[in-house]
């Protein structure tokens, strides 16, 4: 159910940032055990968070599991 509240928000994000999909889309076959993720946060006040996770096997099956999840809820919306 919570995935049906969060498709019209995504939606919405697609439309404001068309190219971020697409990214993600081709990061994901980037994630391997060993790999990193690497994120950084600007705020309006220029104040900068930054991030890098080293991904183990633990993680990999996480954002596999999370990709079928989507997939799979995609095909029912």
């Amino acid at each position: 159910m919570a995935l049906v509240k969060l498709k019209p928000l995504f939606e919405k994000f697609r439309e404001n940032h068309p190219r971020i999909p697409q990214f993600m889309h081709t990061a994901a076959s980037g994630i391997e055990d060993g790999g990193a993720i690497d994120i950084k946060v600007t705020n309006a006040a220029g104040q900068k968070i930054e991030a890098s996770i080293k991904l183990n096997a633990d993680d990999i099956e996480l954002f596999d599991t999370l990709r079928k999840v989507l997939s799979e809820a995609g095909d029912q919306m």
